[in-house]
C-alpha cells in the first residue's frame, strides 16, 4: 500500500494552479507591458523586435532602460550592463527561491530561473510559506502565462500604441509605482520589514539624485538586504519556527 505522504503531486493539477495564479496582478501589469510596446516602436523599433525583446528579455523594468540607451549611441557593454543593474534584484529572488527549490533538477531551476519576474517570486513566496510546495509544475504554468501574456500585450502596444499620442496625460506611466508597491504591500506582515522597507526605499531615492539610474534599483536593494541581515531574524520568529 503506498504510504499518502509521499504521493505523487499531479503535474497537470499543479500546472494549472500555476497557470491561474498570475491573472490577478496581470491586470496591473498589462498596460505596462503595451507601454513598453508602444514605447518601443516610437524609439525606432519594428513590432517584431519589439515583440522579440519581451520574448528574450523578459523584463519590463529592463527593457524600459533598453529601449531608451539604444537611440542614444551608447556602447553595447553599456547597455547590457545597465540592464544587468536593473535586473540585479532577481539575483536576490533566485537566492531566496533557490533554498526551496532543492528537489528540482538544476535544468529544472534554470528553467524556472527564467520565467521568474517580480510578481512572480511574490506568489511563490506566498505559496511556500502557506505550506505548499513549489513543484517544477506549478512554476512554469505560472512562468509561462505571465511570458505569452507579456508577449501578447507588447504585440498590441506596439501595433495600436501610437493612437495614444500622450500616455502621461493617461496616468499610464503611473502603473508601474503602484504595481511594485502592491507588491511590496503583499509582505508588510513580514518581521523587520518597516524598517528594511525604509532603508531601500531611502537609499533607492539619495542614489537616483546622486548616483543616477538605473543604479538606484540595485543599491536600495543592497541596502534592503544589508539592514535586514543586520537586524536578523526576530527573537519572537525563532521561538515559534519549527
Amino acid at each position: 500500500m503506498a504510504n499518502p505522504t509521499h504521493a505523487v503531486p499531479d503535474l497537470r493539477a499543479e500546472f494549472w494552479a500555476g497557470a491561474r495564479s498570475p491573472f490577478a496582478p496581470m491586470v496591473a501589469a498589462a498596460p505596462f507591458g503595451a507601454l513598453f510596446g508602444a514605447l518601443a516602436v516610437d524609439n525606432g523599433f519594428s513590432v517584431g523586435e519589439a515583440v522579440l525583446m519581451s520574448a528574450t528579455v523578459f523584463a519590463g523594468a529592463s527593457q524600459m532602460v533598453g529601449i531608451e540607451l539604444f537611440g542614444q549611441n551608447v556602447a553595447p557593454w553599456l547597455i547590457v550592463f545597465s540592464i544587468f543593474a536593473v535586473n540585479f534584484r532577481h539575483v536576490l529572488y533566485s537566492a531566496v527561491l533557490g533554498r526551496r527549490m532543492g528537489h528540482m533538477s538544476t535544468w529544472q531551476r534554470s528553467v524556472a530561473f527564467f520565467f521568474l519576474l517580480d510578481p512572480h517570486f511574490a506568489e511563490s513566496e506566498r505559496r511556500a510559506e502557506s505550506g505548499k510546495k513549489l513543484t517544477f509544475a506549478w512554476m512554469i504554468g505560472g512562468g509561462l502565462t505571465w511570458w505569452i501574456s507579456w508577449i501578447i500585450v507588447t504585440f498590441i502596444g506596439a501595433l495600436f500604441g501610437r493612437l495614444v499620442p500622450n500616455p502621461e496625460a493617461l496616468g499610464i506611466d503611473f502603473l508601474l509605482p503602484v504595481y511594485f508597491l502592491s507588491l511590496v504591500m503583499a509582505f508588510r506582515k513580514r518581521p523587520n520589514w518597516v524598517p528594511v522597507v525604509l532603508a531601500s526605499g531611502l537609499a533607492s531615492i539619495a542614489a537616483y539624485h546622486f548616483v543616477g539610474s538605473p543604479w538606484h534599483v540595485s543599491i536600495g536593494a543592497i541596502a534592503g538586504v544589508l539592514t535586514g541581515a543586520a537586524l536578523g531574524e526576530p527573537a519572537k520568529a525563532r521561538v515559534l519556527a519549527p
